[in-house]
């Protein structure tokens, strides 16, 4: 349903048969051998892209049901289910949905999402709408939706994420190219095929930079652990940590090729140093004011990249830092509330707009808003939307490892030139070494992701 731009020598029949290979493909990848998968298509193209499916699959025992009218289909819908099929593939609407589902639709839709039967839903979930993100009386509830040439706005929206699942896309299926531009835009891992760039054979650790990092504090000196191998494994030339006293021990006892020293007020920056990262476990109420004063001279004042996080953040003030000067922080949602006063569900409902405010408060600066779909941008420009992670990396130490890793790549002279480049990609490995975890290692735990991080093809 609704109108589909095929490019210039590309047939219909084509791009239906393309979009039924991924979606076969897919359904292969979510599924194991000799398993049973229920496919379920309307009358639209979303039901021809399912049912194109059909002569791509291998090793399945599949399916096809086709719905036009789900009064007459209940029975067959019921028998289907009662062979438990280990993933449904959903082809029943597209885009084109403009009204209300009627009462047999919705209860149609309710047994499926009763079922708890995985979903891969095709292009968008059946009686979501595209624009809005709201479900139009019912909607599937998908594991995954494979959509099709480009995010639709409301597959994005925070509501409809129970319905969307997780969110991928297949963008080159022969359609015309969309001629228009969006604030919001979908990273792809495709945008980083050569990157980062091969290092030259005659390079040395001086080549890649030299990242201090000041974090760690009694209680939290595992934050300081967990950031600092992360930034080695985005392989700078050189990291030195300074931690607070107390926690010198217990940390430097953790890390080898690392450097270790204690802060003191009377450091200088930026020395010997090409990035500084401020932070990961800098939690305790004991805490030197002095570090809370320097650190807001060297977000005003320092030449350097400046990545600050976690606790870090509650200290900036609304200062200026230099012109061109490259700026970092990387708050969670509540962080993001403190910042602006306001409340999570506040910042949630519109995240797009507390990057933006985020960043004009803080001096135009780079604002990584973590989360489902992590933001990367800015108070002007592109706002970046990223597709990989998923629910495990909710667990404590994640965000200290994307920290470092992201001041690790900051850290090399020749990643700065393209600060935006070099943070999506950070985002993107940080939750693509999440989900190659989840795929192989059911029980991973943060010290994994560190291990693993930027080792992602």
């Amino acid at each position: 349903m609704g109108k589909r731009f095929v490019a210039a020598g590309c047939k219909q029949s084509n791009v239906i048969q393309r979009v039924g290979q991924l979606v076969a493909r897919r359904a292969e990848q979510l599924t194991r051998t000799d398993e049973f998968i229920l496919l379920l298509a309307g009358k639209g193209h979303n039901g021809d892209d399912v049912r194109a499916s059909l002569g791509f699959f291998a090793h399945r025992r599949v399916e096809l049901l086709t719905v036009t009218a789900p009064k007459d289909r209940f029975s067959v819908l019921e028998a289907a289910l009662s062979r438990a099929p280990a993933l449904i593939v959903d082809g029943l609407f597209g885009i084109g949905l403009n009204r209300a589902l009627d009462e047999t639709w919705v209860k149609f839709i309710s047994r499926i999402n009763a079922a708890r039967v995985p979903v891969l839903a095709v292009d968008l979930p059946s009686g979501l709408d595209a624009d809005t993100g709201q479900p139009r009386g019912a909607a599937i509830e998908a594991r995954v939706t494979l959509t099709i040439g480009a995010p639709k706005q409301g597959l994005l929206s925070q509501s409809a994420s129970v319905f969307v699942g997780r969110l991928e896309v297949a963008p080159d299926v022969g359609l015309i190219p969309c001629p228009f531009t969006a604030e919001s835009n979908w990273t792809l891992p495709e945008d980083f095929h050569g990157f980062p760039p091969a290092r030259p054979v005659a390079s040395h650790k001086g080549s890649f930079g030299h990242l201090a990092i000041i974090a760690g504090s009694k209680g939290f000196h595992g934050a300081a652990v967990l950031a600092t191998h992360a930034a080695q494994r985005a392989q700078p030339g050189l990291v030195t940590l300074y931690t607070n006293e107390p926690v010198y021990q217990p940390v430097a006892m953790q890390l080898q090729s690392a450097m270790v020293s204690t802060w003191s007020h009377d450091m200088h920056f930026p020395g010997k140093f090409s990035a500084l990262l401020i932070g990961p476990g800098l939690a305790t109420h004991d805490l030197p004011e002095e570090l809370v004063i320097a650190t807001r001279k060297l977000w005003r004042d320092s030449p350097l990249p400046v990545v600050v996080d976690a606790s870090a953040l509650d200290w900036l003030l609304m200062d200026q830092p230099p012109i061109k000067s490259i700026r970092i922080i990387t708050p969670h949602p509540g962080e993001a509330a403190r910042l602006l006063k306001t409340t999570v569900p506040r910042i949630q409902e519109n995240r797009t707009h507390a990057v933006r405010e985020i960043s004009k408060h803080l001096g135009n600066c780079w604002v990584i808003l973590k989360g489902h779909q992590t933001l990367i941008g800015r108070s002007t420009g592109e706002i970046f939307v990223n597709p990989s992670g998923n629910p495990h990396l909710a667990q404590g130490g994640s965000g200290d490892v994307l920290a470092g890793y992201i001041a690790g790549l900051m850290a090399q002279p020749k990643l700065q030139a393209d600060s935006s480049r070099t943070l999506r990609y950070a985002v993107w490995q940080h939750g693509a070494t999440a989900d190659f975890l989840q795929r192989n290692t059911r029980n991973w735990i943060i010290e994994d992701l560190a291990a693993q991080i930027g080792n992602v093809i």
